[in-house]
C-alpha cells in the first residue's frame, strides 16, 4: 500500500477544526435531494445482489451517511482522516465500526469489500494522486464489487480547484473521473449529474462503477 500523501494531515486539521459544525451540517445533508438518496438505494440494491460481504464508506466524516448505508442493509463500516469527527460519529452512532485511516493505502486484505462509496471524499485529492485512489479502491473490493463516486462536477472546465468552506478542492469532469476508474479496471455502471439546489453552488456528479478484477 502507498504512504498516506503529504497533504492529508492539513485536511484531517482542517475538518477537526469545524467537527462539531461539519457534523450538524451533515446530519441533514440528504433530505429534499431524492436523487441523491435514490443513487444511494441503486448503490446497495446492485451491492446485495453481487453477495454478502463488508462495505466501506471511505471519508465517512461524523458518520450520518454510513447509518444511512446501515439502513438500507449494508454491513458497513466507515474510514476517515479526522480524528474529531470520528469522535463524533462514535458518539452519534456506537453500534458502527469507524476507523481512521487514508483512503489510497487502507488496511484492508486484497478483495475484502462487496463495495465502497466515496461521498465527496475525493475532492480533497490533488489530481495527480487520484490514480492512486482508484488502484487501492479496486485493490480492496472483491471481483464485481461496486463503487459509488459522488463529487462536484466542473460543467466543462478541466478538474479545477476552488475555495471549498473547509479546504481546498477541485471540480472534474465526469468524463475524467470515468476515464481515471477505468484505466484502474473498473467498468462504468450507471451516472447521475444534477443540478446545484438551493444553497449549493456546483453541479453534483454520481459514478456507479463495478470492480472486473
Amino acid at each position: 500500500m502507498t504512504e498516506p500523501s503529504s497533504y492529508h494531515r492539513a485536511t484531517a486539521d482542517a475538518y477537526d477544526a469545524v467537527a462539531v459544525l461539519y457534523a450538524d451540517l451533515a446530519r441533514n445533508a440528504l433530505d429534499g435531494f431524492p436523487l441523491d438518496r435514490a443513487v444511494l438505494a441503486a448503490f446497495a440494491d446492485t451491492v446485495r445482489a453481487s453477495g454478502p460481504g463488508p462495505v466501506a464508506e471511505l471519508g465517512c466524516g461524523p458518520g450520518s451517511l454510513t447509518a444511512h448505508l446501515r439502513d438500507l442493509g449494508l454491513d458497513v463500516f466507515g474510514v476517515d482522516l479526522s480524528p474529531a469527527l470520528l469522535a463524533l460519529a462514535r458518539e452519534a452512532y456506537p453500534d458502527l465500526r469507524f476507523e481512521i485511516g487514508a483512503m489510497e493505502a487502507l488496511d484492508v486484505d486484497d478483495g475484502r469489500l462487496r463495495g465502497i462509496v466515496s461521498w465527496y471524499s475525493v475532492i480533497h485529492a490533488p489530481p495527480r494522486d487520484l490514480p492512486a485512489y482508484f488502484e487501492e479502491f479496486r485493490r480492496v473490493l472483491a471481483p464485481g464489487g461496486t463503487l459509488l463516486l459522488a463529487f462536484f462536477e466542473s460543467e466543462g472546465e478541466p478538474a479545477t480547484a476552488f475555495d471549498h468552506k473547509v479546504t481546498t478542492a477541485y471540480r472534474w469532469p465526469i468524463d475524467d473521473l470515468a476515464g481515471l476508474a477505468g484505466e484502474a479496471g473498473f467498468t462504468e455502471v450507471g451516472r447521475m449529474l444534477r443540478e446545484p439546489g438551493e444553497g449549493e453552488r456546483f453541479r453534483r456528479g454520481h459514478l456507479l462503477l463495478r470492480s472486473d478484477t
